[in-house]
């Protein structure tokens, strides 16, 4: 959810901002001072007794503020952190950008992940990932995020998956076993509609955000991801949601509005509230953000979100975090990196507050194993993916998006236009 809350809203200005942000790094000489800087740092970096700066957007600030505050115990450079409202942090990062004045380190929707580093925001440090010993266990989608020609950036932060979470209790209710999973989507869908018959006031089988793009990507892609179906080709220039995987979607999802299954609120659903139906206990079973689990007031199972035949995945979201271009900092903001990644962080400081980690060598922990449903969360966020596409933004999140178009016409419409609309998406993609 941190990925998606008030995205509807800020999308506007983040295309602004982002290309703000391409003309003033161009101004301030790209990459900067880091980059040549960065093949120097030494492999644990530098605990001197520096003081770095840190921005996150808000939606991050408890798990920024924990592992600062434990980085800060424990070492001696100190770290001062700063939290910027959501809707105002792309457009804080455009105009620090141009003048010189980006922190030594700040963090990324990994959705904009790719277009900071093609801008030359981030410095260079392949060399410092490619030796660290668990490389391979680090998320795959958020290094590949963050990486041109071959030139790795980022590190991941803080990660948020979309799984499926149902109500034990109105599974019950309804004479489905309630520590059983949906095998698919028509075992999803048809959960879905027992909750409904139920006929209890205010009670609806499942919920969505039909007027939230952000809110489709995070929760329908990867219904199609665990078909083994992708949703772009490789270069993120051509849409491929006019596949009979993806038309499969649809037509559940028109068949459970029709139906009357669906939380009515969801057609007008632009984000800021889109879980609160499930999180009430009004809904049966929705494609959830695995970081509320800890805030559900109640019991609920939790899974992969399955695709028409099955299968599990996941959107793997969440922010990505780097060494500015203007930081001359390198080896100790490195040195804060470095821990951050480490087991006394993911699983000391994140694990022990129920977030998810972001090494699957480290998925299985002493905190996670005192609840199975966050050993399948982090199991899950291994198989799940990360979509790359430099006009991400404008092809899927935007309020216009030709991406959100296409689902209410295919949910709220006659399901017609699909091929046209994926067409329109395509077109936006490779501008």
């Amino acid at each position: 959810m941190k990925m998606f809350t008030h995205r509807s809203r800020r999308v506007a200005a983040a295309i602004v901002a982002g290309a703000l942000a391409v003309t003033l790094a161009a101004c301030s000489g790209g990459n900067g001072s880091g980059s040549s800087g960065s093949a120097s740092i030494p492999k644990g970096g530098t605990d001197d007794g520096s003081k770095l700066t840190l921005w996150t957007r808000a939606p991050l600030e408890k798990q920024a503020k924990l592992l600062v505050e434990e980085y800060n115990k424990t070492h001696k450079n100190q770290v001062d952190l700063t939290v910027v409202p959501n809707d105002d942090y792309v457009a804080k990062v455009g105009a620090a950008a141009g003048s010189g004045g980006l922190p030594d380190l700040f963090a990324a929707d990994i959705v904009y992940v790719p277009n900071w580093v093609k801008q030359g925001l981030f410095q260079d440090i392949s060399k410092q990932i490619d030796g660290l010993d668990y490389k391979d266990a680090i998320n795959k989608g958020h290094l590949k995020a963050g990486t041109a020609d071959g030139k790795e950036h980022v590190l991941p932060f803080v990660l948020d998956l979309s799984m499926l979470f149902w109500n034990k209790e109105l599974f019950t209710e309804a004479g489905l076993d309630p520590d059983k999973a949906p095998a698919n989507l028509d075992e999803f869908a048809a959960a879905a509609k027992k909750i409904q018959a139920l006929n209890k006031p205010d009670t609806y089988g499942t919920a969505t955000g039909l007027n939230c793009g952000g809110c489709l990507v995070f929760t329908w892609f990867p219904t199609m991801w665990a078909d083994g179906q992708q949703v772009m080709n490789e270069d993120g220039s051509k849409s491929l949601l006019d596949s009979d995987t993806s038309k499969k979607v649809y037509s559940t999802w028109k068949d459970l509005w029709d139906s009357g299954a669906v939380l009515p609120s969801s057609k007008d659903e632009a984000g800021p509230t889109w879980t609160a139906g499930f999180t009430e206990g009004k809904v049966g079973l929705m494609f959830y953000p695995a970081t509320l689990l800890s805030s559900t007031p109640f019991d609920v199972g939790v899974s992969g979100i399955p695709g028409p035949k099955g299968g599990a995945s996941t959107f793997v979201g969440g922010d990505g975090i780097g060494i500015s271009k203007d930081s001359n900092k390198s080896a100790q903001a490195w040195n804060f990196l470095n821990w951050m990644m480490s087991e006394d962080a993911q699983v000391g400081v994140l694990a022990k507050d129920n977030d998810v980690v972001s090494r699957s060598d480290l998925a299985t922990n002493q905190y996670s194993e005192k609840d199975p449903r966050l050993v399948t969360i982090n199991e899950v966020a291994g198989k799940g993916e990360t979509p790359f596409s430099l006009n991400f933004q404008q092809a899927f999140n935007a309020p216009s998006s030709p991406w959100l178009t296409l689902v209410r016409d295919a949910v709220l419409g006659d399901g017609k236009k699909v091929d046209a609309d994926n067409e329109e998406i395509t077109a936006v993609l490779s501008q």
